[in-house]
This record gives C-alpha cells, structure tokens and sequence, in this order.
C-alpha cells in the first residue's frame, strides 16, 4: 500500500489534516498511481479506445446444461428438467428460464466449450477466470479491473475500477478470490461498494477509505465530509492547496466529485428503471454499474453473490445448504436474466454498448449426471461463458460440449484464452509486461494464449 503521509502536518479548512486525509491510503482505493506509473502506462499501453466493461460474476457456477448448452436428447439423468426455446437467432436456442435473453441473443454470443483443469474448487475458478492465470505460492495475479487501473489510469474524476456491491466471502476455500490487484499493489485495487443498493437504508457511499483498510477513523471521516462538502471552494482558493502533489489532487477530485457520487444514487433513476431491473441485490448492482460506466469508470465488476452457502444460488448441490436445480428456475434465473437484459437494453440504446463489453462468467461448470440429492456438483470440465458489447459479435456460438456437457467437443477454449479476449477487447497489448514479485516482469497473458478470434466484429 502507498503511503503518502507528510512528515510535516498541512492543514486543511476544517482541521483536518493532509496526513489525515491520506492516513490509510486514500489513493490506493481509487487506482492512482505514482510517476513512475504513469511512465509505464505510457510506454506500454495500447491507443486509449475508451472501451469500458461491466463484468457479471455468476458466484456458484451456473450449470452450462440448464442454462446455455442444453441436452435435451441426453438421458433423463443428465438432459435435467427444463426444457430448450428458442431465441431471436435461428438455430440457438437457451433455456426457458431465460425467456427475455431468449428475445435479445443477437446481442449475446456463447462460447460453450470453456474449460479448466485445476482442483474443483470455486476459488480456482476465481482466479482463473478473472485473472487467467492460477495464483502461486506468494504469488497473485491482478484481475482485469486493476490491470486496466494501472495500464489507464482514471478517466476525469471517476475511479477507474469500482466492485459491487461486495467482495465474495467463504465460499468453501481458503485462497484468494482475485479481488485485490496482487503484486501491482494495493493502488490499484478497486474501490468496493461495501452495500447492498437495494437495502432500504442505503446511502450513497461517503467515497473515502473503507473500513476494511485500517482504523483511523470515524471521526476523521465526518471531518473530512465535512471539509470537502462545505468547505471546498475555501480550500481551493487557499495557499495550502498548492502543497498538494498531484495525487493527492486527483484523489481529492474524486472524493469531491458530484458526478461521481451521483452515480451511486440510485434514487436518481424512475421507479420503473429500477423495476425492470430487479428489486434485487444484483439487479440494483446492474443498474448501478450502468450508471458508473456513464460516469467514467473504466471497468466495474459486479459479484451476483457474496457466498453459496445459506442461499439460493448457481451452487445447486441439491441438500442444504444449497439448492436444487428446480431452485434456479424460481428466483436465480430471474434475478439474471431481469438484470442482464435490461442491463444490455439499456446500454445499445443510449450506444454505450458499443463500446462497453458485457460478461458475464461463472467459475466453472456442473457435473452432468445429476446426484442423488437432485443437483449437480463442481465440475471443470466444460462450461459457457457470455461476451457481450464492445468489439464482440452478437449471435455467435463458439466451441460445442459433447453430447453429455461433460467436456470439450469442439474448439476448447481455456481460462488462459479467456483472459487474451478480454484484453484484446479493452485493448491492451497482450505481450505488455506487469512487474511482478522482485520486479519480475510478468506477460500480461501468458505466452500461447490467443483471444477467441470468432467473438470479434
């Protein structure tokens, strides 16, 4: 974590001090970097395209057979009990607890052959697919979110990377979730909602050091509310401001934005805005994402679930405290596919779509033979993974399954490829160089990945 604390106290209006302010690292939660920083993003970044990305992380793992790589000729204790319709595209069809994806598909491409072979576990799954690599010992991998935080930097006063609305908690593992930006450093990691939008008491976030970073706090934080809110255009007519470096400026421009705060208030949308989305957590996490990209913000990641146990999620076991796969037809599938739809609706309307990628990846996929609890467990094998928006086309079908949905038929397509894409999408060079542990340059992709060529326009 950077430390920007001065050994000598300057004050600000207010008494509140730039060592106070900075106390904890202000600037690491907004992805703000130092000059040599941004001496790097120079030298490696590809032309600044603008392209921005909503990620939806399906926590749990939807089952490719139920959702999006049905098997209805299979045997009965694999084909599951939901039936194929037909979409907006001839000749692919989806689940039917997806019937508003079923009319926007040409927007949509699948690739049903995604694929991975490490411990089946959901966190593997978590690093691999946000990160495309599998974490080391002492090693982390950054996510695309902080790549892009640390490659670009922030656009006006918006951070460059936000997650929403929390971090995934325990999921059954103890390793890491690929939510911090590992051996970039705590500078670019995003900045975490910590909230659920849809709680009847949510407040717009206060834009400063989250609890989760140390404690300096509840009183500095009023403080600090306070300077910035009724005292801002004092401290910028005074001498103290010109002591100021200019991280610290940009930080406190983000932390005073109006624009940017406002993309959190979500009491800012119609009641049927927010209904179309869903009066859920992830609905209202969509919603908001929209509204962050709009703002600025370079990459935002939603997590539709903070873990599998004690609710209803993609995790269908079967026998508490999961579910069964009936349960995703009741409230699963529809919280997505409200959210996803109305998300991307939104999106190609106000032609943000063009240049605002949509995924929408879980970790892994489901066993094929369903257990004797009525489910199906981990299984990474073969699953689907969505590409939406950007330099992506719409109505593609990438890669097949076998006829059981165990593996690979066609074109298999690994987390390492995964990664490539994204990448290619935001447009980074793909052999740019990360500095790693030691100051080891680390390949942005590894090298014998290549972006799924059939996905791009």
């Amino acid at each position: 974590m950077i430390r920007l604390d001065a050994q000598r106290k300057v004050h600000l209006c207010g008494g509140v001090s730039r060592r106070d302010f900075l106390h904890a690292g202000a600037l690491p939660m907004f992805g703000l970097g130092m000059t040599q920083a941004a001496a790097a993003r120079a030298a490696t970044q590809a032309a600044d395209n603008d392209m921005n990305c909503i990620m939806l992380f399906l926590v749990g793992a939807p089952s490719q057979i139920d959702c999006w790589d049905m098997k209805p000729d299979a045997p009965a204790e694999i084909r599951g009990p939901f039936k194929p319709i037909e979409t907006n595209v001839p000749g692919i069809f989806v689940s039917e607890i997806f019937p508003r994806l079923a009319t926007m598909m040409d927007k949509v491409s699948l690739v049903r052959s995604t694929y991975h072979q490490a411990t089946a576990i959901h966190d593997t799954g978590y690093q691999m697919m946000q990160t495309g690599r599998l974490f080391g010992p002492g090693i982390e991998h950054p996510p695309y979110g902080s790549v892009m935080a640390w490659n670009k930097g922030p656009k006006g006063d918006a951070p460059p990377y936000v997650l929403l609305p929390k971090p995934i908690g325990a999921t059954g593992g103890n390793l890491p979730h690929a939510h911090g930006a590992g051996y970039l450093g705590k500078t670019y990691d995003p900045f975490i909602l910590n909230a659920d939008p849809n709680a009847a008491d949510f407040q717009v976030p206060d834009l400063l050091p989250p609890d989760y970073v140390t404690a300096v706090r509840s009183e500095r934080r009023r403080s600090m509310r306070k300077a910035i809110e009724g005292n801002l255009n004092a401290f910028e007519a005074s001498a103290e401001a010109k002591l100021l470096d200019a991280n610290f400026r940009q930080a406190y421009a983000i932390m005073s934005s109006k624009k940017t705060r406002e993309a959190f208030d979500l009491k800012q949308e119609k009641d049927d805005v927010r209904d179309r989305y869903g009066r859920t957590r992830f609905g209202q996490s969509c919603l908001m994402a929209r509204r962050l990209i709009e703002a600025g913000v370079r990459f935002v990641t939603v997590n539709m679930f903070e873990t599998v146990f004690n609710e209803v999620t993609w995790d269908i076991h079967g026998s508490a405290p999961f579910t069964s796969i009936e349960g995703l037809k009741d409230e699963v599938a529809p919280n997505f596919d409200r959210a996803y739809t109305a998300l991307l609706d939104d999106l190609y309307r106000s032609g943000l779509l063009s240049n605002t990628m949509v995924l929408a990846f879980g970790e892994f996929g489901r066993t094929p033979k369903i257990n004797p609890a009525g489910g199906r467990d981990h299984h990474p094998g073969v699953w689907t993974s969505l590409f939406a928006g950007g330099p992506f086309k719409g109505g593609t079908v990438v890669g097949e399954s076998d006829e059981i949905g165990g593996s690979p038929k066609t074109r298999p397509v690994t987390t390492g490829e995964i990664a490539a894409t994204v990448y290619q999408g935001l447009g980074l060079k793909l052999d740019m160089e990360l500095r790693g542990p030691g100051n080891r340059p680390i390949r942005l992709v590894e090298n014998g990945n290549e972006p799924i060529h059939e996905l791009f326009a």
